[in-house]
């Protein structure tokens, strides 16, 4: 009889530990159509989730400001620089743009701003701070391209999925 416990006892943990894992990993699982990205900013290995090939090919541009670009598609188009970022600032150059209208706040949390605004039709935008580990990263929209909220929505949570990796070591 205590062996028969035990072996429940011990299934009931195992079935529980393979069911317990982050949010952050169910997340990144559940985004169909999206496929993980291998970077390197300064050094650091990273990861973020896009779009894949069944949305357009993926291009990666390295800014010589230290920006990376990719755009997979004409409605997935972001921008990731290493930085502290601002969100009052940007905050308040969104409500002073006297060309791009501000509308409207989609989002408005601490690290993250979405929002609509329009120069003759209507068009979202997005700016966030991620810290994945022990960097900070300004990812945002690139400027240019008019996005639908739906579009936005989709970078700013691929956005959320930015995360560090170990680098892998070389066999001694």
């Amino acid at each position: 009889m205590k062996s028969f416990i035990l072996l429940l006892f011990a299934s009931s943990i195992l079935f529980f530990a393979s069911c317990a894992g982050s949010k952050k990993e169910e997340t990144t699982a559940s985004m169909s159509g999206m496929m993980e990205l291998d970077l390197k900013m300064n050094g650091t290995p990273l990861s973020i989730m896009v779009p894949d090939s069944t949305k357009g090919k993926v291009e990666i541009v390295e800014q010589p400001w230290g920006a990376t670009e990719i755009q997979v598609g004409k409605d997935f188009q972001i921008s990731i620089e290493e930085g502290e970022g601002d969100i009052a600032l940007m905050k308040s150059d969104i409500a002073g743009n006297d060309v791009n209208k501000f509308k409207r706040f989609v989002k408005d949390e601490t690290t993250l701003l979405f929002w609509e605004s329009a120069i003759t039709a209507p068009e979202c935008h997005f700016y966030t701070i991620v810290k994945p580990g022990t960097v900070s990263y300004v990812i945002q929209d690139i400027k240019g391209d008019v996005f639908s909220e739906n579009a936005v929505q989709t970078m700013v949570d691929a956005a959320k999925t930015l995360k560090t990796k170990e680098a892998v070591k070389p066999n001694s």
